[in-house]
């Protein structure tokens, strides 16, 4: 008899501990999905046409983007400024995202539009600004902002350079 106690009295511990489990885990799924787009920069920098050469290029003729997704300016060049990011998103986000950059020739933003269907719950996002939008492979901005748009126009997350949130003084 007395072991048939104890088992009841461990079953009822062990039914609360997974109760109380399933309620943590309830927790933690509604607040993923709650989490914001958030946006974390890795590179920037000029990057040549060979550097996104792999062998399986060689073989098949189509650019192995290696997982990555690539987004240009001017689809049919490779060379430019690239500015590479992962973003972190709770689910698929068909996002907008808007690129601004100051150049060191003058202080008026230049804006460059995307789309993208941000599948991953970590994409690796290549933004390249390619051809005539950056021909000067020695020129690096001076200041940059992106804005990530969901498809309803919502603004979900931003990030820039340290240098665009100061103020121009002439």
């Amino acid at each position: 008899m007395r072991v048939f106690v104890s088992i009841v009295k461990n079953l009822s511990v062990l039914t609360r501990l997974l109760r109380l489990s399933l309620v943590w885990l309830a927790f933690g799924v509604a607040s993923a999905f709650a989490a914001d787009v958030t946006v974390v920069p890795m590179f920037a920098g000029y990057r040549e046409t060979a550097s996104f050469k792999r062998i399986s290029e060689y073989f098949s003729g189509k650019e192995n983007t290696g997982g990555q997704l690539i987004l240009r300016t001017h689809p049919d060049q490779r060379s430019g400024y690239y500015f590479q990011l992962r973003i972190n998103t709770p689910s698929t986000v068909d996002a907008r995202l808007v690129l601004q950059v100051i150049t060191p020739d003058t202080a008026t933003p230049r804006v460059f539009n995307f789309t993208a269907s941000l599948t991953s719950p970590k994409t690796m996002l290549n933004l390249g600004l390619t051809g005539a939008d950056w021909p000067d492979l020695k020129i690096n901005p001076v200041a940059w902002r992106l804005e990530v748009y969901g498809a309803d126009g919502k603004l979900l997350a931003t990030e820039n350079s340290y240098l665009w949130e100061k103020p121009v003084t002439r």
